[in-house]
């Protein structure tokens, strides 16, 4: 090829040609010299370099790298030559240039913007040059590139933001509206407030997508436009960018109305929660509200009794004609002394519990005496002496009041130290000691005393909120030395247990699953927790009588595990010393020997992480599994079914050829073992639910997963477990929206026949040169595919042609297919579609297919042949 010719004269298919050959046989070194060479002698490189771009585009985004994004690069590295420079040129010449330049980010993937963007220095365009090209990648329903451009030449003031990110929040991509609010103040707000607007009873989103009539969801983005989820994101945004919950009263009022309904149940169903406690937070929740407390009513009438609704309503003097139904009658029967609400608990309260709880739960083995309430400095410094001493053994607890319907803040009101024969309550209400330096240091000192043995149960949690509590230990992190975390042991425990290690028995009673400590302290010493205070209202003065019991007794407990444990750890399958299975230090000490190889997501993430969590431990959580001992499967042998908090990892497996199920957010954790006896599957599930689930289906059949996790870091987790052999072609070999596996092909032709006759291809969008994309042949869309790429040929059942009725578009099913989904700018690029039988989905090969690819490649099994040649 002759490189001595300006570009303007080169043979365009040619060079094509020659760079893609190059690319394709991996020699990028040659690439790199001849790139280089045709840079240099080009008469004008910055016009050449676009009619390169321009003529070896790729339609497929979000490759790792392109032969465009390689060109791109090297030319950044030449552009030093005074050639590769704006400021010789005229002005008429430099805005040809950006405008053009500008026409390639509408078509290009994000990786080219940035160099696009410094190459040509398209900040420096006059903002309606700019404002006009984001309007135009809106009007191609270019949403994504339109908002990343208008945040990289920082446009975010000029522009409409509920136009910008609306349709980017329908298609489930809130992350970007995030990003473009960044730093902007009154953006923030108002994303916000949109989002809360949301939330209101009446609103309906069929009115907000007739604006957006271009827009077509799917069932997936549907159903994240709904109160629960969207209220979700507006908390988890309140406090993000600390925000008034004043300004998002749709919000607070439902997760206040949800954390009412789970107050009723505490309380009146499961009956684990004491009526004062109710009382508490119910009042605190309510006041101010006439619409909460009407629902208040509505519930007591369902749940309580009448009498009780009369006593609120008369309290909240409720109008006669919001009263539920029966409860003014009720109200005009009693007395006013009967209309009171009076506390539940006598007033001078027995410090030994009802029989009843003495013979159902663990006793506190001390007497009132032996309780020692800290609240002055006095005080502290007695406590200090008696807990500072070389080898005590010291249970250490923390108690905050739970937040019903408002941004938790979990500052610490109660610190609960327990040695033998005595318990210490330092109260952090108290305003002698709760900020006093005093206090801090002593805790302090206790933490980092390594002759003190320190034991706590997920301790990671109590310290976070103690440094929540104290702003001093995010300047000066805590050091902690001679801690044992009785989480790990319970970890170490029932893996035992359900390996059979152990000698003795730690079977469940009957009754409601517990779970944490209380389900250690039954385990071990024979009788679970008393937990119907756990939910108090830590920071009311006095506490009650039953308050210091139980706060007393959480931190007691520990020691007697402790030295139960101690005596014969061997029946129980464990260690002989108990503090050689892993705490929280050297399981954060073992992470740090791990190899650091790690790409700069992580990093950015594991950043953000340190920005945001004390500078203490890392908690691994209580995940506790039965080891897989089954043969390696396909992913098509795996059928599991997903709980409601696992949707994502569900669709995940979906897309890897898993058969899932996946629980409605509105169904009952108990449906998941009624579909996994019925049709032979795995439950999949997280947090609470797994203790019952488990104990419904035979062993091994349920896994718990830690949903603090991201959902495709669960599917390598569950993959792994299960010895699946994963192969390209289990990629997209089920139906990500219906779990279904037949596809119909449907060739270009046939497509584009079709959506004619329906009235779909007058909307098309042109270029801006006019000219339509002249239609790509196979071949011609394969040779864009990374030369070492496996083809996309997925292991599934295909439908015959004779599935489709030609009148009517369905399949036996009923389903009817999407065209409507299928952009008809798509048409002239892509030769082939596949379309789900199960619920009409229309899919076609693009760059979803080689991300899950990168996304999963360590677990992924690639034969010779599956490669492109």
């Amino acid at each position: 090829m002759n490189l001595e010719r300006p570009l303007q004269g080169f043979d365009l298919v040619g060079l094509q040609e020659h760079l893609c050959g190059l690319w394709n046989r991996k020699e990028q070194e040659e690439l790199r010299q001849v790139l280089a060479e045709s840079f240099s002698q080009m008469k004008e490189p910055l016009a050449g370099l676009l009619d390169v771009l321009e003529n070896c585009f790729t339609t497929q985004k979000n490759k790792s790298t392109t032969l465009p994004q390689f060109i791109l690069a090297e030319f950044t590295r030449w552009k030093t030559n005074p050639k590769a420079s704006l400021k010789g040129l005229g002005d008429e010449a430099r805005l040809r240039l950006q405008q053009q330049a500008l026409g390639l980010l509408m078509d290009s993937q994000p990786g080219y913007m940035e160099p696009l963007l410094t190459i040509y220095q398209l900040s420096s365009l006059e903002k309606p040059l700019l404002i006009e090209h984001v309007s135009f990648l809106h009007d191609c329903c270019c949403y994504k590139e339109a908002l990343v451009f208008s945040v990289k030449v920082d446009l975010q003031k000029d522009l409409d933001m509920e136009k910008m990110c609306v349709p980017l929040i329908l298609l489930d991509k809130l992350p970007l509206a995030e990003m473009y609010v960044r730093g902007h103040s009154n953006l923030q707000h108002r994303l916000v407030t949109l989002l809360d607007s949301w939330c209101d009873p009446d609103f309906n989103i069929q009115t907000l997508l007739s604006q957006y009539p271009q827009l077509v969801l799917s069932k997936h983005q549907t159903d994240q436009i709904q109160p629960k989820l969207l209220s979700k994101h507006v908390f988890r945004l309140m406090e993000k960018f600390c925000i008034d919950p004043s300004m998002c009263l749709n919000s607070v009022y439902k997760r206040k109305l949800d954390s009412l309904r789970f107050l009723m149940y505490k309380t009146f169903g499961e009956k684990s929660m004491s009526e004062d406690n109710w009382r508490d937070h119910v009042q605190a929740m309510v006041e101010g509200h006439t619409e909460l407390q009407v629902q208040l009513l509505q519930l007591l009438v369902k749940h309580c009794s009448l009498q009780t609704a009369a006593q609120w309503s008369a309290h909240y003097a409720i109008p006669r004609n919001r009263l539920p139904i029966g409860v003014w009658d009720k109200i005009q029967s009693l007395s006013p002394k009967q209309l009171e609400i009076n506390s539940v608990s006598a007033p001078s309260e027995s410090w030994m519990p009802p029989h009843s709880d003495q013979q159902k739960y663990y006793q506190f083995p001390l007497a009132r005496e032996n309780i020692h309430f800290v609240k002055t400095l006095d005080e502290l410094e007695r406590c200090k002496e008696a807990v500072l001493k070389d080898g005590f053994v010291v249970g250490v607890d923390m108690e905050w009041r739970a937040c019903f319907g408002t941004i938790p803040s979990q500052h610490v009101a109660l610190i609960q130290l327990a040695m033998q024969g005595h318990v210490f309550l330092l109260d952090l209400c108290a305003h002698d000691i709760s900020q006093h330096s005093a206090t801090v240091g002593f805790i302090r000192a206790l933490l980092l005393h390594k002759n003190i043995l320190k034991l706590g149960y997920g301790m990671c949690g109590d310290l976070r909120s103690l440094v929540s509590t104290w702003p001093e230990l995010k300047e000066e992190p805590l050091k902690i030395e001679g801690v044992l975390d009785l989480l790990h042991i319970h970890q170490e425990l029932q893996r035992c247990w359900l390996g059979r290690r152990g000698r003795r028995s730690v079977e469940v009673s009957e009754g409601p699953a517990e779970k944490g400590l209380s389900l250690l302290v039954q385990q071990v010493l024979g009788k679970p927790l008393n937990k119907m205070e756990q939910l108090s209202n830590w920071e009311r003065r006095p506490l009650r009588t039953s308050q210091l019991r139980y706060a007393a007794t959480d931190a007691y407990c520990l020691l007697d595990v402790y030295l139960t444990l101690s005596k014969d750890p061997k029946g129980y399958g464990l260690q002989e010393d108990l503090r050689t299975i892993p705490s929280i230090q050297t399981s954060k000490s073992r992470k740090e020997k791990k190899p650091k190889d790690k790409s700069n997501k992580a990093k950015r993430r594991e950043a953000r992480q340190k920005e945001n969590e004390p500078h203490f431990v890392e908690d691994e959580g209580f995940k506790v599994n039965s080891e897989y001992q089954g043969p390696t499967i396909t992913p098509q042998e795996l059928r599991v079914v997903c709980d409601n908090m696992l949707q994502g990892l569900g669709r995940y497996l979906r897309c890897l050829g898993v058969d899932v199920k996946m629980l409605e957010n509105t169904d009952d954790h108990k449906v998941a073992a009624e579909m996994a006896r019925a049709d032979g599957r795995v439950i999949l599930t997280a947090g609470q639910p797994y203790q019952s689930l488990r104990s419904q289906v035979a062993e091994g059949r349920c896994l718990t997963l830690d949903c603090s996790e991201k959902a495709r870091d669960q599917a390598v987790r569950v993959l792994r477990h299960f010895h699946v052999y994963l192969t390209p072609a289990d990629i997209f070999s089920r139906c990500q929206a219906c779990n279904c596996n037949e596809y119909l092909k449907l060739p270009r032709e046939d497509m584009t026949r079709i959506m004619k006759e329906r009235g779909l291809l007058q909307d098309i969008v042109p270029k801006r040169d006019g000219c339509m994309p002249q239609a790509e042949t196979q071949a011609d869309y394969n040779s864009w595919r990374p030369p070492e790429g496996p083809q996309f040929t997925p292991h599934c059942r295909w439908a015959p042609h004779t599935a489709l009725d030609p009148q009517t578009l369905k399949f036996p099913s009923g389903a009817e297919v999407q065209f409507e989904t299928v952009p008809p700018g798509l048409l002239p690029r892509i030769p082939v579609y596949f379309i789900c039988t199960g619920c009409g989905k229309v899919f076609w090969e693009g760059t979803h297919f080689d991300r899950v690819l990168s996304q999963f490649q360590e677990v992924l099994h690639i034969e010779d042949g599956a490669t492109n040649a």
